[in-house]
């Protein structure tokens, strides 16, 4: 009897250990392909010019070595249009060399279409190489995880 019970406890633990194991592995899959990318999303605007000079200033530093993705909505997408008011301050630069050193970089900055519509401006005022937001470009900037910073 003492053998029966020992054998069904060591197959029990066994079954048990399996399933713990399993769900492990389940959750932990391989590290994705390719670098991890930053998204950096602002909402921010001229009103608000140390949180966009902050969050322009740090996408200019993450994309020293990595993907980087800047997407612009609410009062943010006032920072990327033609007539759009020049922002200076220290340590960050000119809100527009920071904007021209994304595009020399090749970052992808996208403005929200409906906070455009809402502010009054369309496609046609952005800075160039601004582009229109697109819901996939979201996912194909990087290869690797996606983290975010807010603004």
């Amino acid at each position: 009897m003492r053998n029966g019970l020992f054998a069904s406890m060591l197959l029990a633990a066994m079954i048990l250990g399996a399933g713990c194991s399993a769900r492990v592995n389940n959750t932990m899959g391989a590290p994705p392909p390719g670098p991890d990318g930053m998204l950096i999303h602002i909402t921010a605007g001229p009103a608000d010019a140390h949180r966009a000079m902050m969050a322009l200033h740090m996408a200019r530093l993450m994309s020293e070595q990595r993907p980087v993705l800047v997407y612009c909505d609410i009062e943010a997408v006032r920072l990327l249009t033609a007539d759009a008011p020049l922002i200076e301050m220290e340590p960050f630069g000119s809100s527009r060399d920071l904007l021209a050193t994304l595009a020399d970089r090749g970052v992808t900055v996208m403005a929200c279409p409906g906070c455009l519509k809402k502010a009054g401006y369309g496609p046609g005022d952005l800075i160039d190489g601004i582009r229109v937001a697109e819901k996939d470009a979201f996912f194909t900037f990087t290869d690797g995880r996606i983290v975010t910073l807010d603004y």
